[in-house]
């Protein structure tokens, strides 16, 4: 079967959290120490350590078939590459912050000043929906720095927990847009490495969902079932078991992790007992 070829970040946290996936797909990398290009031991994948900003062009040129990248830099540098699935990982935002002793009232305030970024398409696109004209410094790396020492009033950069902002003595102030890492294609991409894309698409979805859901197990009295069944969503329909003591009976099902603490708090109110809350490695529905 025709390889398929991965891009992932060279380093970093989306590097890390990146093979984590691959390896939570089973699938297992033979990689050396300053490797650029390793194979999977164990299915078709071929995988390139590249710099994040160098990926959306190798999707474009085809040299890679698909990518795990942050989606801000796709938006930045990645026009009309497709997205086929959203990661959940590697979360964080482009925002514009300015010093705090910025008296910020509104985007109009950025009217003539100069804003330092190393995203200028993702920086000026927003300026113009706003209808602010400012001028960009477009630096690479250490943007959070511009401000200090003078060569610009404002930046616009990614930012996570806000922590170098805050080191930095600077305020965030505008978001610019959400990101997280997404699967991305390249346009060039062949039939047969499609067919490939398609098994590694099943594999992270199915992962995806397990990391999204619990697995809770717990014991209720039989004339409390109907009610403590409206609860859970399942996926299909919970499984109703009978215990050795009669009158109770087991129940499992599968609950969202965003919402497990509210169902939990339900299910006790509704009857439920000796309530067992398990990881789920995959799901597959």
């Amino acid at each position: 079967m025709k390889k398929l070829k991965i891009a992932v970040q060279k380093s970093g946290r989306l590097h890390d959290e990146s093979l984590a996936l691959l390896k939570d797909c089973g699938i297992y990398i033979d990689n050396g120490r300053d490797q650029l290009k390793a194979s999977a031991t164990n299915f078709p994948l071929e995988i390139y350590y590249l710099r994040n900003g160098d990926i959306p062009q190798y999707l474009k040129d085809g040299v890679v078939d698909c990518a795990i990248i942050g989606e801000n830099i796709l938006i930045e540098k990645g026009e009309g590459i497709s997205i086929a699935g959203r990661l959940g990982f590697s979360k964080c935002r482009v925002s514009l912050a300015v010093p705090k002793t910025f008296k910020y009232t509104s985007i109009e305030d950025l009217n003539g000043k100069r804003i330092a970024t190393s995203y200028p398409e993702t920086t000026l696109n927003y300026l113009k929906e706003k209808g602010i004209e400012a001028e960009l410094h477009i630096i690479n790396g250490s943007v959070e720095i511009a401000p200090n020492i003078g060569l610009a009033d404002a930046i616009c950069d990614i930012v996570s927990s806000g922590s170098t902002l805050f080191k930095n003595n600077l305020k965030e102030v505008e978001v610019i847009l959400k990101s997280e890492a997404v699967l991305a294609v390249s346009p060039n991409i062949s039939e047969k490495s499609t067919e490939v894309l398609n098994k590694l698409q099943f594999r992270i979805k199915s992962v995806l969902q397990g990391r999204d859901s619990r697995y809770v197990l717990l014991n209720a009295p039989n004339d409390k079932i109907d009610d403590i069944i409206k609860i859970l969503p399942g996926m299909k329909s919970p499984t109703l078991l009978p215990l050795a003591e009669e009158g109770w009976s087991s129940i499992h099902s599968v609950v969202n992790r965003d919402t497990f603490w509210e169902v939990i708090e339900e299910l006790k109110e509704a009857g439920a007992e000796g309530i067992l809350v398990c990881p789920i490695e995959k799901m597959i529905l």
